[in-house]
């Protein structure tokens, strides 16, 4: 859509006309000064489908430390390297405003499941509402509180457990059929003027109390939403099935790596993202030490733009300094040896050899 475009054309062809140098001006160096008048006198509105690679881009050129400075080529790369496709069951811990999340929900297409591992007290999403999923797509978003990782691990883990202040929060059923019925009190009141404003104080505290109970029957329907939504995600992490693991934030990626790594599946894809290369360093050496993982990488990428046109294609001057580290690899089965202390088994133990008898 543009606008006025009959208008900026004239305004163009009388810069032209008025500009002394523009003909002595090479053919190469007329197409660059048209552009550059284009883009200052025409106003061209696209509108886009929001996809990844557009968020990405935006994210990163105008708030990149809420993405952490993940570049759009490095989110790339972290789908691939964790096998993100449709089907798959991902876990995914990220502080990124909720672009990684979107980009691992936009490229499994609505098919699987996704369990977002949140810190604090709620789940960001705000990059995720920016891509306009359908409804079905947040059906397969599921989420579950970090601090409670080690709780479903060791099994003490208790969902159906109610909120203490349920009780407290509740309204006394008896201390309200107990209470003086407002049509006494009006009778009162006509045979006591006095009582007017008694009766108006009552009737305003009667008010509230109905407006406390109301919101307390809010916040319980939110906390029994919420419990079941903790009992779901539950469900589907207590089977250490997962398929891959996507971790991208500005907290210490370590203790939070070797927790969510006891839920994937042998042989499946983990990658890890940080802006500093050192947190990576001690992944990789504790995955070293800790065993249970194979193809261990840490890479860098470095990307430069090119201006590609005719007898003009050079590197543009200006590019980005860094964008980051990944740490990828991929999970195994380890097999654990039998106990020091117990004693072998004399079925398993080879026959004695015959020895062989000379004749004299």
């Amino acid at each position: 859509m543009t606008s006025r475009p009959s208008r900026s054309k004239e305004i163009i062809q009388q810069l032209i006309e008025n500009s002394s140098t523009f003909r002595d001006k090479t053919e190469y160096a007329q197409d660059k000064y048209i552009k550059k008048k284009k883009k200052k006198y025409e106003s061209t509105v696209t509108i886009l489908k929001p996809t990844c690679r557009i968020l990405a881009l935006m994210y990163h050129g105008r708030e990149p430390g809420k993405i952490c400075h993940l570049r759009y080529d490095m989110l790339a790369q972290m789908l691939t390297l964790a096998n993100i496709h449709a089907g798959s069951k991902v876990l995914v811990f990220e502080t990124c405003a909720g672009l990684v999340l979107g980009a691992v929900m936009e490229r499994m297409g609505g098919y699987g499941s996704v369990i977002q591992m949140y810190p604090g007290g709620g789940p960001v999403r705000a990059g995720v509402e920016s891509f306009g999923f359908p409804a079905h797509f947040h059906d397969t978003l599921h989420d579950f509180p970090i601090c409670h990782v080690n709780a479903l691990l060791a099994g003490t883990l208790d969902t159906s457990a109610k909120d203490p202040n349920t009780d407290a929060t509740q309204p006394d059923v008896a201390a309200e059929e107990m209470a003086p019925q407002p049509t006494t009190q009006r009778r009162d009141s006509l045979e006591d003027p006095s009582m007017d404003t008694n009766v108006s104080s009552e009737c305003g505290d009667q008010e509230r109390e109905r407006g406390k109970d109301t919101k307390a029957e809010l916040k319980r329907a939110k906390q029994e939403e919420k419990r079941k939504r903790l009992a779901a995600a539950a469900a589907r992490l207590e089977g250490r099935n997962a398929d891959g693991l996507v971790i991208a934030s500005r907290f210490h990626p370590c203790p939070v790596l070797m927790s969510l790594l006891r839920f994937l599946a042998p042989s499946r894809p983990f990658v890890v993202y940080s802006q500093y290369k050192e947190p990576l360093v001690d992944c990789f050496t504790k995955l070293k030490e800790q065993g249970g993982t194979v193809n261990l990488r840490l890479t860098d990428t470095w990307l430069r733009h090119y201006q590609v046109l005719p007898n003009r294609t050079h590197p543009v001057l200006l590019m980005s300094g860094g964008g980051g580290y990944l740490l990828s690899g991929t999970t195994v089965a380890t097999e654990q040896s039998p106990p020091a202390t117990s004693a072998p088994d004399p079925s398993q133990e080879p026959a004695p050899k015959r020895l062989k008898t000379t004749e004299s």
